[in-house]
């Protein structure tokens, strides 16, 4: 039974992230910033990052972990 509702909140979540993911803006840089052109090293990237950016971090985040307890209880 957990196991069944952990399977349905990790597609709530994929459908979730992919829209998350499909609805940021696209950066027009094209390969410049593909190497790591651009990067700054003063640690304030999550503060840089836009509210959807976040959001798709933290979906991305609970993906992953939901997705390494089904495989743990299997």
């Amino acid at each position: 039974m957990v196991r069944v509702l952990l399977i349905l909140v990790q597609l709530v979540l994929c459908v979730a992230l992919c829209g998350s993911i499909l609805m940021q803006q696209r950066k027009s840089g094209g390969f410049s910033g593909m190497f790591g052109g651009g990067t700054q090293a003063d640690g304030g990237a999550w503060q840089r990052m836009s509210g959807l950016t976040k959001i798709s971090a933290v979906l991305m985040g609970l993906f992953m972990l939901i997705s390494l307890i089904l495989v743990v209880i299997s």
